[in-house]
């Protein structure tokens, strides 16, 4: 069972290691500079782990990522469920992925964009992901074994060149990292949105574990903890390496755009043959992620509807295929504004569930914290799409931390507490 662990945490790791977290550290690394290491802790915290938690939180569960929200009702829990995957999934983790992995891999070495090549890319990319998804039993192994050593030995070989030859003096920190480094980074980590995608990653390990023989629920737990805790590590190291190589690159401020600092990097390292390797890296990382989404997304449609596993593959494949081939700006345009609403919310259902004792598991609890959270991450979601609502606006604006996307944080903890207090009535007032 432990060689089980390390493989079945290896695949965690590269289920979660998409082409956003490649571009993330090494902006990171740039704009923080001197005060690089609070604030790659501060988003190793949230961009490791809140999505390990979500990970663990679904190990608590019988089926999936519905019944955290079944503590708020049974269809808003199917619902969210629902738009959780479907977000991730088809309308936008699963096209994100395949156009981020070719605009990083074929179109530096086309020099110029091409909708045709684009075509070609994603029509090879996506006959991959399928057949790798058509047997989702045999993906640990494909993944854990074999996808996941190439994707580490790439990011070691760019690592190591990077530390090798990258010997500037840290930058001055810049922005919001020169006042508050770790707080700015733990924000940044709460951007990647991995937490999302770990409810639906989440169920995946716990079914592996069970087909490999584990049954208790205790079991179950402390091995998707570690499981967990393999892929937290190696992710906190790539993170921590991508971030320290880019702070001490030559002209790295120059750069606003992660995935150019990162091309720009590998170019320095390794010559023309360096984009090739980013191109490998980036691929691998969208590819693995890409299939975790189709197999999450397709397992939890065929329990909710009649459809077959298999069919639901082939069609979230060619959904998502379809969608990939608008191109990515279109797909952030529509798709970034469902997963602001989103995300807080799905924070929220997690911490509850390791909190549930603290307030007995009470449902008022649930619904109170949900409620207002979903209020203030609503609006959020509205003005992503562009619609102003000032006679609103001045008193969001208000809220403590909603400059940094963090105003449903207070609202959440107010909600919780009115509906402890209301369970608290209901009881004293049932009792009499």
């Amino acid at each position: 069972m432990k060689r089980d662990t390390f493989i079945i945490g290896f695949m965690l790791f590269a289920l979660f290691f998409g082409a956003g977290n490649l571009i993330y550290p090494p902006i990171l690394g740039v704009s923080s500079g001197s005060s690089f290491f609070p604030a790659i802790i501060g988003f190793i915290i949230t961009g490791i782990g809140i999505p390990i938690l979500a990970v663990t939180a679904i190990s608590y569960v019988k089926n999936d990522a519905r019944e955290l929200g079944n503590h708020v009702h049974p269809l808003f829990g199917l619902i969210f469920t629902c738009l959780v995957y479907l977000a991730i999934g088809p309308f936008f983790g699963i096209p994100r992925a395949a156009t981020v992995g070719y605009e990083m891999s074929v179109e530096p070495l086309l020099q110029n964009t091409s909708s045709a090549a684009l075509l070609l890319f994603t029509s090879i990319f996506f006959l991959a992901v399928l057949f790798v998804s058509l047997n989702p039993s045999k993906m640990v192994d494909r993944i854990g074994q074999l996808l996941t050593p190439i994707l580490l030995l790439s990011i070691a070989a760019l690592v190591i060149g990077g530390l090798i030859l990258f010997n500037q003096p840290l930058p001055t920190a810049s922005g919001d990292y020169a006042q508050n480094p770790f707080f700015t980074g733990f924000v940044e980590g709460y951007l990647t949105m991995d937490a999302i995608a770990a409810l639906a990653f989440g169920i995946i390990v716990v079914q592996t574990f069970k087909e490999r023989g584990l049954s208790a629920k205790a079991d179950i737990i402390k091995a998707t903890l570690k499981s967990g805790t393999i892929a937290g590590v190696g992710l906190a190291i790539v993170y921590a390496s991508l971030g320290w190589i880019s702070a001490r690159m030559p002209n790295g401020s120059s750069f606003v755009n992660g995935g150019e600092l990162l091309s720009e990097a590998a170019t320095q390292i390794f010559n023309t043959s360096g984009t090739l390797l980013l191109g490998i890296i980036v691929t691998l990382a969208c590819f693995t992620t890409s299939v975790g989404l189709v197999v999450a997304a397709s397992q939890f449609f065929a329990k909710i509807s009649p459809v077959p596993y298999k069919w639901l593959a082939v069609i979230i494949t060619f959904a998502s295929y379809l969608i990939a081939n608008q191109g990515l700006n279109t797909i952030i345009r529509f798709s970034v504004p469902v997963l602001v609403f989103l995300y807080p919310i799905a924070i929220v259902l997690i911490l509850l569930t390791f909190m549930q004792p603290l307030f007995k598991n009470k449902q008022a609890v649930y619904r109170g914290a949900i409620l207002f959270t979903a209020i203030v991450s609503l609006y959020d979601g509205i003005l992503e799409l562009g619609v102003k609502m000032s006679f609103i606006s001045e008193y969001m604006t208000m809220l403590p931390f909603s400059n940094i996307g963090l105003g449903w944080l207070l609202p959440a903890i107010i909600g919780g507490f009115i509906g402890w207090v209301l369970s608290k009535i209901q009881k004293r007032e049932a009792s009499v």
